[in-house]
């Protein structure tokens, strides 16, 4: 069986349609060229914005034409994230699915079922004859996972619906109505370096096979940061050792749990075995103590006869305070919510390192649904990297979704789950930072929801689309569609 064999047939065809097009973050010119066609191919007034974001506007099935507008809402772009063993292209590439029971996956890389499938069942909604909705417009944002941009370069006045549906959650039976707020830090350094010593050996220290994960909706699950898991044992290598750091690399994106760290050593040849000693002895108590979270991590260290920097190292001094600041700064959930159980209120995930050609950069996301938690860590944050001569500063940040628990959509969409299900869903808000948070500040009056079929690991190459969720959502969708009440 293959993807394009499963049920319900038009919308695994058109999210079959989007893994053949490239679409990694600030890469969507295809998709967005293929949704802009997709529209006007169906007769329907189709805009792109400049950004690239598409807006594709169904009239209402006949008898329908009073009731409310509602936008379905999703974003084009996925996650590029694949095993360092498989060859992929993401801007060039498409995504190989197969079936494993009732899961879809992608071999070796993220699938796109984030928010690919959301996507694709606003396409099928366009395409339907015999729905009957109300007036429809579907939003397809750019760049959302790494920085919003097309929620946040979108127009106002520009969406005619009501309501907004949008369908980026990632499991069923879960009714999203608010979301947590972000901020990007951007961290620099610099050092001159210190030329290679004689009679020294150069190390390749490879951290690997940590599970990662969404920043937001993973972060609650204390699974190790790769990032975190280097500075911890070259720390405790540097202090205890003669070894000079050359190199640091780790994390690719801002929003993944980071589950990969590269690093070079200088050691000199009579220090090997003991080097050695303290980085196995370090990380076997680190593994024991993420045994249950990240049972497949490894650390590889091994002889290197090439650098992929200047073979210069780190003044010893700087690269310990670098260390230093790396393993203070704060990572993974700093505060739980008081009012909302089991809720994360505020969190940072230290996304990318690098240490190379004499410069230092850390890159993280701190997320909070209270803006002053996420000011009074943004400040913490800073005062750590400044403490080691290191330079601070904040961009891209949002505020949070305000939960509004007795809204109509949410009424409505707790009747239909319940008339399909024969059970309440969960009404919750989720620690990540969803497009509805911008896109109701420029539409202040918009009733807004967010839902979705079951994905795993979103973020990872371990992404999965439960295929019988799919199903029972899109039937779902359907039904409220047909219950939008009239103006």
């Amino acid at each position: 069986m293959t993807i394009q064999d499963l049920e319900p047939r038009a919308v695994w065809q058109n999210f079959y349609q989007l893994t053949r097009i490239p679409r990694p973050s600030k890469h969507e010119e295809k998709v967005s060229a293929y949704l802009y066609d997709f529209g006007r191919k169906l007769g329907l007034e189709t805009i792109r914005e400049e950004c690239g974001n598409i807006i594709i506007r169904k009239p209402p099935h006949p008898g329908c034409e009073n009731k409310k507008a509602v936008v379905l809402q999703g974003h084009m772009d996925m996650v590029p994230q694949k095993n360092a063993d498989v060859k992929h292209d993401f801007e060039k590439d498409p995504i190989e699915t197969w079936v494993d029971g009732d899961w879809l996956k992608a071999k070796g890389t993220t699938l796109g079922a984030d928010d690919g499938l959301g996507v694709a069942m606003a396409l099928t909604v366009l395409q339907s004859k015999d729905l009957k909705h109300g007036p429809v417009e579907v939003l397809v944002t750019v760049d959302e996972e790494t920085g919003l941009t097309g929620a946040n370069l979108l127009a106002s006045g520009l969406l005619q619906g009501e309501i907004l549906i949008n369908l980026d959650s990632e499991e069923e039976g879960e009714l999203c109505i608010g979301c947590a707020g972000g901020l990007d830090s951007a961290v620099s350094g610099s050092y001159k370096g210190i030329e290679r010593p004689n009679n020294t050996v150069c190390i390749s220290l490879a951290f690997k096979g940590f599970q990662g994960g969404h920043s937001g909706t993973d972060i609650n699950l204390y699974r190790a940061n790769a990032n975190k898991v280097a500075a911890r044992v070259l720390h405790r290598v540097l202090g205890e050792t003669d070894a000079r750091l050359v190199y640091m690399q780790g994390g690719t994106l801002r929003n993944a749990i980071p589950r990969e760290c590269f690093s070079y050593l200088f050691v000199p040849e009579l220090s090997l075995g003991k080097v050695r000693s303290i980085a196995e002895d370090e990380f076997t108590k680190i593994k024991a103590e993420y045994a249950l979270t990240d049972p497949d991590a490894k650390m590889v260290f091994e002889p290197s006869s090439s650098l992929p920097c200047r073979p210069v190292s780190v003044e010893p001094e700087i690269a310990l305070a670098f260390l230093k600041a790396l393993l203070a700064c704060p990572d993974g959930v700093e505060r739980m919510s008081s009012s909302v159980p089991g809720l994360v209120e505020t969190s940072n995930n230290m996304a990318m390192v690098k240490v190379a050609d004499g410069e230092l950069m850390v890159k993280t996301l701190m997320r909070s649904s209270v803006d002053s938690a996420k000011e009074a860590l943004a400040t913490k944050l800073k005062a750590v990297f400044e403490l080691a001569g290191c330079q601070v500063e904040f961009t891209g940040g949002y505020s949070g979704w305000t939960l509004k628990p007795d809204s109509d959509i949410v009424r409505l969409m707790v009747e239909k789950y319940k008339e399909q299900y024969g059970e309440d869903p969960s009404v919750v808000a989720i620690h990540a930072g969803l497009e509805c948070g911008i896109i109701g500040g420029k539409y202040p009056g918009m009733d807004m929801v967010s839902y979705g079929s079951t994905l795993c690991s979103p973020h990872s190459p371990d992404e999965r689309a439960s295929i019988s969720s799919l199903q029972r959502t899109w039937k779902l969708v359907c039904s409220v569609l047909e219950a939008i009440p009239e103006k």
